[in-house]
């Protein structure tokens, strides 16, 4: 599955320490906003910006209970970066893997 080119960039979303610190409470499963707030130090309001631009990005959905958003991993957003960056780096380490074989084995 390939990046949405029409999303924003999942990658600049994820450049912020506290969008991470996001994605790694809803690995945990769904939350609301206040949820969220209560498990960082940063405002509501500001953590409610930053699931603006992981949903814009594509990495994270959300859905009405009651009177409130929960939301969670958007799961072909987050497999969508995965496939790209096992694309990018598999390769990348595999080669380094192979050079490390050789090197060892020329040392050895």
């Amino acid at each position: 599955m390939a990046l949405d080119p029409l999303a924003g960039d999942p990658f600049d979303a994820l450049g912020d320490p506290h969008r991470r610190a996001i994605v790694e409470l809803l690995a945990a499963g769904d939350r609301s906003v206040q949820e969220l707030a209560d498990a960082m130090p940063i405002s509501r309001p500001a953590v409610s910006r930053h699931l603006r631009l992981l949903k814009d990005a594509g990495l994270v959905s959300d859905r009405a209970e009651g009177t409130r958003r929960l939301y969670r991993l958007h799961n072909e957003g987050i497999a969508a970066v995965r496939a790209y960056l096992e694309e990018v780096w598999g390769d990348a380490a595999a080669r380094f893997r192979l050079a490390a074989e050789n090197t060892d084995r020329r040392e050895g």
